[in-house]
């Protein structure tokens, strides 16, 4: 269900019930986009059925989805055609058209050719854990989050949201565990690692499917450079790499997560979500715990 995670501190003076929330994505439901239209952003059925709610409750988590289709319009194609509009301008007139008239006539070509465009689709998960006023969004594109959140400003009265901040920064945090070899309390290190030098120069060092408990990994630590990404796994149940913002990739349940859970193929949605959220549930608080606790933000 989650393949990457950001999270959120979502307001202390936000509150709404399910039937609130489900009434309120109604007004931004997903309709795909019209002939000229680059764009459309709207919330479809989490559970992938028509007729479905759009907000879904399990075990008192809120699973919502939004959907994002835009034209794909290839510059190459947009450009030719304004160049025949531009040559067009200069046969009947005699001159080459300027700065603004270009403009116009790419905004023009833009136009013709939209309608012609083919589209494509991609969708976020979105949980939302109203007991301890966490957002999740299962992306690593930060033009989908600002998608998201942006629908969410629109459909939820007073709702808003800022980034959680920890004490320590990841980045930080991440070099003091390779240089010391000692993983965070509930983690180990696994074998894949980025780090970037600070310098004019940022050379970048990837180690893969490599052991990091070493003295090579530690001289680039010396010299200076800083992991930007590391993997690592809680408690033996969830893998993940950790990125210097904080950001969860590649985020993959282990099989000991699965075990003695067999779900029929109408239970799978429910299933899912409720080892996602569970066991998401207690990596973040220890993320957060081992990256030096939640920096209070002043209101």
């Amino acid at each position: 269900m989650f393949k990457n995670m950001v999270v959120y501190r979502i307001g202390p003076e936000w509150q709404a019930s399910l039937t609130v929330i489900e009434s309120s994505l109604q007004k931004l439901r997903f309709t795909p986009c019209g002939a000229t239209q680059k764009q459309s952003v709207g919330w479809v059925e989490p559970r992938g059925m028509k007729h479905a709610p759009l907000a879904e409750s399990i075990g008192g988590q809120y699973l919502l989805k939004l959907q994002v289709e835009q034209r794909v319009l290839p510059g190459a194609v947009l450009k030719r055609r304004t160049e025949e509009l531009a040559r067009k301008v200069e046969d009947e007139t005699g001159r080459k058209p300027g700065k603004k008239q270009t403009k116009e006539l790419k905004e023009q070509a833009e136009l013709e050719l939209l309608p012609m465009a083919f589209t494509k689709q991609s969708s976020i998960n979105v949980w939302i854990d109203p007991s301890h006023h966490l957002l999740m969004l299962d992306t690593s594109s930060s033009a989908r989050a600002e998608d998201v959140i942006t629908s969410l400003v629109k459909s939820l009265d007073g709702f808003a949201v800022s980034l959680l901040q920890t004490k320590d920064s990841a980045a930080v945090a991440m070099k003091e565990w390779l240089a010391s070899g000692e993983p965070p309390t509930y983690f180990t290190i696994d074998r894949e690692c980025e780090l970037k030098s600070m310098d004019e120069m940022k050379s970048v060092v990837r180690y893969a499917r490599h052991l990091l408990d070493t003295d090579e990994v530690k001289a680039h630590i010396v010299s200076g450079k800083m992991p930007t990404r590391l993997a690592m796994t809680w408690e033996g149940r969830v893998s993940f790499v950790l990125t210097e913002s904080m950001q969860i990739k590649k985020l993959a349940f282990l099989d000991v997560v699965f075990e003695g859970n067999k779900p029929g193929k109408d239970e799978a949605f429910d299933a899912d979500a409720v080892i996602a959220t569970t066991e998401m549930g207690k990596l973040i608080p220890d993320l957060v715990d081992a990256l030096g606790g939640e920096l209070q933000l002043q209101q």
